[in-house]
């Protein structure tokens, strides 16, 4: 039997232009000889539809499309892909996630889902129920009857010792051994995740050794919303063995045979995992450029301060976009330094990217006279640092807003977690681009970004493949907001060096103060990290939608009462 891996981009809630790149696929397969083509989870609807599942019309439009792609598709081909499934007891949820096979002519569901995630970013247990049974697909390929086993999405992760958030319940994989599949099917929608190219394939291999048989991996691919899905899926054999790989970060069609290998053949070799930092460069610019794309929006608009924060963003929407479509805005005070100026003019030159410089010192000036009478005395403080920040975020919005480009935050994930930033300021914008990376990953992501090991990857986003890209300059200069003479983010925050591990051990590890305390962190900054991190909640419920990157991102993610002990 001849698969093909069919790892679509699709469009969430477009049911009629998914079954368009579906079919398109089809046809491409059925040129080159393939039996069966397989689809991600949830083809039709893209990942994650929400309560557009909850939507009459567009489960009757589902219906549509499967009679449209049945009548269209290739005479000998059959098309395996995710599918929202009503159930007709009239209880809820109402709905299974599912599997459908498309022949020419009919169609029918061939598999539900076992296990609903509900924990992270998933929430499918608001929309599906279980279902209870194995289930295995017996059809015909290559002048041969096939048992394929099929599985979707979280019914693969099932290896505790691999996958800390195994959900209670069945065991897919286990429940499959005594049916002795000839092949097992995954068809997924798993975001891009630190580390998980590699433990998606050590759960497919654990999968292949407990059915003696290959494991075909379909991912989604593409940006929906703050979810970026990386592709890369692949075909793992019984020994371990990966000789089907595709993509990461773009779309894809891949055949495989199927048909074991005769005696004595030579195993294909596994290919290499792409570098860590490479992957979640190109993670980063799929996000912005589909972000931007399924928006609306061609063009893109983002401050720039001269701080390493800000150029990271620069670069990654000129990949995404293209420099032509990209503009910055620089927007000096009177604390302003000239290097950062400087700076900053010769990264948006190495970019090829525009840039216009706004002056803010009248501005800020007109806002202490007005501000003057009812204060009975000019803004002073932090209070006149966060008018500095939210005249820029109206300038920006401003710009933004006449253009139609679509402006992008350029805070990080240290800034959101401890409040280091200004509503309606610096938080201003449609996209948060490096919102879930620490400010240390900000750091270690543009020495790896001007070093030689990225020349390549450079090459292939359209930037400038040979010397500094962000630049020494940027690098190597101390972090400040620049709101006040000499200022430092050390005035007010410990190093970042210091402080990234202990938001990673409090988001992501949901430590307390005195486990920090445990571990030899002193008590007052323990507590102090943790008074930033809660009294910060409020201004993250009114941060844009930011790119998840690592195990616990703000926004969907992240689920903490505002008003709280």
């Amino acid at each position: 039997m001849r698969l093909a891996l069919a790892q679509i981009n699709p469009l969430v809630g477009d049911l009629t232009g998914n079954g368009a790149q579906l079919l398109e696929a089809c046809q491409a397969a059925a040129s080159q000889g393939a039996d069966l083509v397989i689809a991600p989870e949830l083809a039709l609807w893209g990942y994650p539809p929400r309560d557009l599942l909850l939507r009459p019309a567009l489960r009757r439009q589902q219906q549509q499309v499967l009679d449209q792609l049945a009548e269209q598709l290739p005479e000998g081909l059959a098309l395996l892909l995710g599918v929202s499934e009503p159930a007709s007891d009239g209880q809820q949820p109402d709905l299974f996630n599912s599997a459908a096979l498309v022949e020419r002519g009919h169609w029918r569901i061939v598999a539900r889902k076992r296990l609903l995630p509900s924990y992270d970013v998933f929430d499918e247990r608001r929309y599906f129920r279980p279902a209870d049974a194995p289930c295995l697909l017996e059809l015909q390929g290559g002048g041969r009857p096939w048992r394929l086993g099929i599985t979707i999405c979280e019914d693969l992760w099932v290896e505790e010792e691999l996958h800390p958030q195994r959900l209670l319940g069945a065991d897919p994989v286990a429940d499959l051994q005594a049916l002795q599949p000839d092949l097992l099917i995954n068809l997924s929608a798993s975001p891009f995740g630190d580390g998980k190219a590699k433990l998606r394939r050590e759960l497919a291999a654990a999968a292949a050794r407990r059915l003696h048989c290959p494991v075909a991996y379909v991912n989604q691919v593409g940006g929906n919303d703050e979810l970026v899905f990386d592709g890369g899926s692949f075909v793992a054999t019984a020994n371990g063995d990966v000789p089907c790989q595709l993509a990461f970060a773009k779309s894809d069609l891949h055949l495989w045979d199927a048909t074991p290998a005769a005696p004595g053949a030579s195993p294909q070799a596994t290919p290499e995992l792409p570098d860590p930092n490479e992957l979640l460069v190109r993670t980063l610019v799929l996000g912005v450029r589909d972000y931007a794309r399924k928006c609306g929006f061609g063009k893109a608009l983002l401050g720039l301060s001269g701080g390493i924060d800000s150029a990271l963003v620069a670069v990654i929407a000129a990949a995404a976009l293209g420099p032509d479509n990209v503009q910055a805005l620089l927007m000096p005070s009177p604390w302003s330094s000239l290097g950062s100026i400087n700076d900053s003019l010769a990264l948006a030159n190495r970019l090829g990217m525009a840039t216009h410089t706004v002056p803010i010192e009248a501005l800020m000036n007109s806002f202490d006279s007005a501000l003057t009478p009812p204060l009975g005395g000019a803004p002073a403080g932090l209070t006149a640092e966060n008018l500095q920040s939210r005249i820029r975020g109206t300038l920006l919005m401003a710009v933004a807003n006449q253009q139609g480009q679509l402006l992008l935050a350029t805070g990080n994930k240290s800034e959101l977690a401890v409040g280091y930033c200004t509503l309606y300021g610096d938080m201003n914008g449609g996209l948060a681009v490096i919102g879930d990376l620490y400010k240390t990953g900000v750091f270690r992501l543009c020495a790896w970004l001007d070093s030689t090991a990225a020349a390549h990857c450079r090459q292939e986003l359209g930037l400038p493949p040979d010397g500094e890209l962000v630049g020494r300059a940027i690098r190597d200069k101390p972090p400040s907001a620049e709101l006040r003479p000499d200022q430092r983010d050390s005035d007010s925050l410990p190093d970042y060096s210091v402080l990234d591990p202990l938001l990673e051990a409090l988001l992501e590890q949901h430590l307390s103060p005195d486990d920090l305390v445990a571990r030899g962190v002193d008590r007052a900054q323990a507590d102090r990290v943790m008074q930033l991190l809660r009294r910060a909640e409020f201004k993250r419920r009114q941060a844009p939608p930011v790119l998840k990157l690592g195990k616990r991102s703000f926004g969907s993610g992240w689920r903490m009462p505002i008003a709280a002990a």
